[in-house]
């Protein structure tokens, strides 16, 4: 009898310490994210989706490679401007945002770049639009479909876009945001091309 309730208490203890465990693990999983990442508001609301339809080369009609192979990266208020000058403006509350602060004055809007790439990372989009054929949404996701800025986080400790720094805990897929270094390691092994550190890393 008394070996009976030794044993009953003995899987009454790893039950309680199973419980304990796991519900430290799930708590853990979820306080941390919260505690390692903040959130930077952007300047104003922009629809990619209403630009993709009002132009006529897609992405590149905004984002395009120069002649010297370099990327022009996030447009400046003068190339907005080709286009926003000279027609109604303000009509929304975004749009009276980008009238007032940033096109009257031709002041640099300070978007939050989720692809930013640390000092020490070196990346060029020419050869892989140019030979790889690469989709932007490979990278970036279904981006010129959204109809808003998604929220920007940043890892405080680091102070990286989380979209370029940090991995799933679980390792349940990736976001459509591929960025990290982990995403182009492994599209280069799909792609069978060879790489070495210093290519990316000066």
């Amino acid at each position: 009898m008394q070996e009976k309730s030794k044993k009953e208490r003995s899987h009454a203890d790893w039950a309680m310490f199973a419980v304990g465990f796991f519900l430290f693990l799930g708590i853990g999983f979820w306080v941390t994210p919260k505690i390692l990442y903040a959130e930077k508001p952007q300047p104003f609301q922009f629809s990619h989706a209403l630009h993709m339809k009002q132009v006529a080369e897609g992405c590149n009609s905004c984002h395009w490679l120069r002649e010297d192979g370099s990327f022009s990266g996030i447009p400046g208020v003068d190339v907005c401007a080709e286009c926003h000058e000279g027609e109604p403006m303000g009509q929304t509350p975004e749009e009276k945002v980008f009238t007032t602060q940033y096109m009257a004055s031709f002041k640099p809007i300070p978007w939050q770049k989720y692809s930013k790439q640390p000092d020490c990372v070196f990346f060029s989009h020419a050869p892989h639009l140019k030979k790889g054929k690469l989709e932007c949404a490979k990278c970036h996701g279904a981006h010129g479909e959204s109809e808003e800025l998604r929220k920007y986080e940043y890892n405080r400790i680091s102070t990286y876009s989380r979209d370029i720094w940090g991995w799933s805990i679980l390792g349940l897929g990736s976001p459509p945001e591929r960025m990290k270094m982990d995403d182009c390691a492994a599209c280069h092994r799909e792609h069978g091309v060879r790489d070495a550190c210093f290519v990316c890393h000066k």
